[in-house]
């Protein structure tokens, strides 16, 4: 298994290019499925769950391939297959997203429960309330959700207890086909709705509304082919941000928009680091140590759980006290352990993570625990005393390209050694 080695101290100072957003490519790579295509997307980021997608799209019989270069794909023809296997799925919680666009074309999907990261319980009952109010019939049978729409699926009104992000874009993908008009209530508006949207609007959709809690689909006969960019990652971007603040660095943020997460870029400001516009991105500046405050994690556009992490190893050496309250997830302070080993003063209240900043943190062996978990502790390991080790760094590899490269480049010492491989 492979692992990083972080000696700390290093001031952060360059450029890195923020690579396309992986909550967004993944969905977009799943809308092709609506169409036979073909799709041409381009900033699809290199990353193991745009990989293990590529897997699953292929066990539907879907074609997938690079196009002009890595970081382009084609995505189209015939679906052979309305079955998405545990073995595919279980491995990334996406996958439940073939759901929607499958029922919608084909009138049937087998897809298994979904995985991923084990950060609390994510249940996909709003994702079948949803589709049944469309008309779709739905069993769940020996692990599998098996859905039927041989008539096709019909428009309706549906009403979201909360904005749940993944059944928003499900139901969303399945209207685009249905007879009639979906009207989407309570629908979540993070960013990666918008360009969801906007890529199904390409493709021939009619949607209005997206990214305003309220989303209209014209349901349409058909889509057809179109080529699109996959915006860039906000939380790749906020993740070197806090890098940034946390070594006193100067860097640009290349492709990184302040538009997209400005509850992250308040906090960042609130702490003490400077974060401007500019045409070519985000340039974030820090001197000095920075100062605690107290967030709490909220669906969009309010401070997001998937920057939680990252925050929390950021205020581990501010000066002060600060409080990070977690309502999106009940699980997900299993980093707290880990950074507490490297010298960091955190206590668990509840959903509440107490943080009283030290002046050093000292490098040590720490394990990382799911995707936003194994970026805090590098976090924690630039601006530790002496070496940190970071193993299972596969749950990084899902969602973050090019670590080593992109850091080493603005002058971290960090490199990925490769575990040998075993005998026999």
């Amino acid at each position: 298994m492979d692992y990083f080695l972080i000696e700390g101290g290093r001031r952060l100072e360059g450029r890195i290019p923020v690579g396309g957003a992986k909550n967004s490519g993944l969905k977009l790579m799943v809308a092709s499925l609506l169409s036979e295509g073909p799709l041409i997307l381009s900033n699809v980021p290199d990353i193991a769950d745009i990989r293990t997608m590529r897997t699953l799209l292929g066990q539907l019989g879907y074609e997938v391939a690079e196009v002009d270069g890595p970081g382009t794909l084609s995505l189209g023809g015939a679906i052979h297959s309305v079955e998405a296997p545990y073995d595919i799925v279980s491995r990334m919680r996406a996958s439940i997203l073939v759901l929607g666009p499958l029922l919608a074309r084909m009138g049937e999907a087998r897809v298994s429960l979904p995985g991923g990261c084990a950060i609390g319980t994510r249940p996909v009952d709003l994702h079948l309330k949803g589709l049944e109010a469309l008309g779709a019939e739905i069993q769940l049978e020996a692990g599998y959700i098996h859905a039927r729409a041989p008539q096709g699926l019909q428009g309706g009104r549906v009403v979201l207890p909360f904005p749940s992000v993944g059944a928003t874009e499900n139901i969303m993908m399945a209207a685009t086909l249905a007879r009639g008009t979906t009207e989407l209530v309570n629908a979540a508006r993070e960013p990666e709705i918008l360009d969801l949207a906007k890529c199904l609007n390409a493709m021939g959709a009619r949607i209005t509304g997206a990214h305003s809690g309220t989303i209209t689909i014209e349901g349409v006969e058909r889509l057809h082919g179109a080529h699109y960019a996959v915006m860039p990652d906000r939380i790749e971007c906020g993740t070197y941000a806090c890098a940034v603040g946390m070594t006193g660095g100067d860097v640009l943020l290349e492709g990184g928009r302040m538009a997209d997460q400005e509850a992250v870029v308040h906090a960042l400001q609130q702490a003490g680091v400077e974060v401007t516009q500019e045409a070519e991105g985000l340039r974030v500046r820090s001197q000095g140590r920075l100062r605690g405050l107290d967030l709490t994690t909220e669906p969009y556009p309010g401070f997001p759980t998937d920057m939680q992490a990252q925050f929390m190893a950021m205020l581990s050496v501010a000066e002060g006290a600060s409080m990070i309250t977690e309502t999106i997830f009940e699980n997900r302070f299993m980093h707290v352990p880990e950074l507490n080993r490297m010298g960091a003063n955190i206590t668990i209240q509840g959903r509440a993570a107490v943080i009283r900043g030290v002046e050093h943190l000292s490098g040590a062996r720490v394990m990382a625990t799911d995707l936003r978990a194994s970026f805090s502790l590098i976090l924690a390991g630039l601006v530790a005393e002496g070496e940190t080790e970071l193993s299972r760094v596969y749950h990084l590899d899902r969602g973050y390209e090019h670590v080593e490269k992109k850091l080493s480049a603005c002058g971290a010492k960090i490199k990925r050694v490769k575990a040998p491989a075993k005998a026999g």
